[in-house]
């Protein structure tokens, strides 16, 4: 009997990284059944679609002790939280029922409708456009003026991926999503041949099921082998490339290049004598064909060769090592 005299309390929350209207069952049964339902934000993404499907909200910023009194009589009083989540609200209703002095409202918080999977992607497209409409640096960018940080990033990840910290980690990657949603971002802006960042994940999604016939189509693969033969069959189809030079960035680092031309060459079956020369750049040449014929990435090799360098220079200093004033 003291459950239906003192009543219920709802309160519904929703993502708005989920299109407003899309709620659960629950949700929508619970809006059209409840004695009221109430609402601080006018201006609620949700309000339409409720009206439209006749629920009525009440705009109204009840106190704990408001929201208790209109329950009284087994009422069911449903609250749509606002996108600040009505803490006020629910520190009120928390404090009354720690009191011990107050018959209590059954108490249940509902979600509406949840965040899948890669949703916040969503909030970091909306903070881009901010930032590109609103801030003085970030609005004069170009593809071109933010080309250097891209490479910036990219070494900074892969430093993080070598240190093997989760944390730095973490950061890094988000700092390389950065440039890709900023250039996507400025991308949209372009006259002659606009696109989004829908469009950049549309083309990305495209490749990979192509390129994977072994998962989305009727292609097997047991070895990592055999999906590397699947790449590179449905590759060569795509690219109808006249070289197998075709495609490699030749500003890319050295030892990099060289071993991206001799995989090239090994893998289309080629017998490509080195380039005579002396030198020590035809000395690295032929160290970083070797090294991918062995399944070793030079440059990874040689950073990680110059690291312990790095840490070699330090324990010297450390030791109060013997300085070189000439520099040699």
């Amino acid at each position: 009997m003291n459950e239906i005299e003192t009543g219920r309390v709802v309160l519904l929350t929703t993502s708005h990284r989920v299109a407003p209207g899309l709620l659960s069952w629950t949700a929508w049964r619970l809006l059209h059944d409840a004695d009221e339902v109430l609402c601080a934000d006018a201006a609620h993404p949700q309000l339409p679609y409720l009206r439209e499907a006749g629920v009525e909200v009440k705009q109204a910023s009840p106190t704990a002790e408001e929201l208790v009194d209109a329950c009284a009589g087994g009422r069911t009083v449903l609250v749509i939280a606002t996108a600040e989540g009505d803490r006020p609200l629910t520190d009120g209703l928390a404090r009354l029922a720690g009191s011990g002095r107050v018959a209590m409202p059954d108490l249940e918080l509902l979600p509406g409708s949840y965040d899948l999977p890669g949703a916040r992607l969503l909030d970091l497209v909306q903070v881009m456009d901010r930032i590109r409409a609103e801030c003085p640096w970030s609005s004069r960018q170009t593809h071109q003026s933010l080309a250097k940080y891209g490479i910036e990033e990219a070494y900074e990840l892969v430093e993080a991926i070598e240190d093997g910290d989760k944390d730095e980690l973490r950061e890094e990657l988000g700092d390389v999503l950065l440039q890709v949603v900023f250039h996507a971002r400025i991308a949209e802006e372009d006259e002659d041949a606009p696109f989004s960042l829908d469009d950049v994940a549309a083309t990305i999604v495209d490749k990979l099921i192509h390129r994977h016939p072994h998962v989305f189509g009727d292609e097997t693969a047991t070895t990592p082998e055999e999906v590397k033969a699947h790449w590179l069959r449905t590759k060569a189809v795509e690219k109808q490339r006249d070289s197998v030079t075709d495609g490699i960035p030749l500003g890319q680092p050295g030892l990099a290049l060289a071993a991206k031309l001799s995989s090239r060459v090994r893998t289309a079956g080629l017998t490509v004598p080195l380039p005579p020369g002396e030198g020590v750049g035809y000395e690295l040449l032929a160290m970083a064909v070797r090294a991918e014929a062995e399944g070793v990435d030079p440059e990874a090799a040689l950073r990680a060769a110059a690291r312990a360098y790095r840490d070699a220079i330090l324990t010297t200093e450390a030791e109060g090592g013997n300085s070189n004033p000439s520099g040699v």
